[in-house]
């Protein structure tokens, strides 16, 4: 199954209370629920200004629902292609 890079312009996400982080993530799980199995919400990176996540869906549409549903942004989503690490020096 395809895994994806969701970019998401968030001003401030970095200073987010916990409390709206937490409400973010139960948003995201809910909605995950209502797609149901298919897609599944990996992990998130967040930086000052942005939060970066990694999600393995079938295709990029139901990366897009999940975004529309949950009223989140979605400036860019890329398929992952590859992943390397240190080890592929190694190879």
């Amino acid at each position: 199954m395809p895994k994806y890079v969701i970019e998401r312009e968030l001003p401030g996400a970095g200073s987010l209370p916990p409390e709206t982080i937490k409400a973010i993530s139960q948003k995201s799980c809910g909605v995950l629920r209502n797609l149901g199995p298919q897609i599944q919400w990996v992990h998130s990176y967040v930086t000052g200004d942005k939060i970066y996540c990694i999600y393995i869906a079938p295709n990029e549409e139901m990366v897009r629902e999940h975004a529309r549903q949950g009223g989140f942004p979605a400036n860019s989503i890329a398929e992952v292609k590859l992943i390397i690490d240190p080890t592929t020096a190694e190879a």
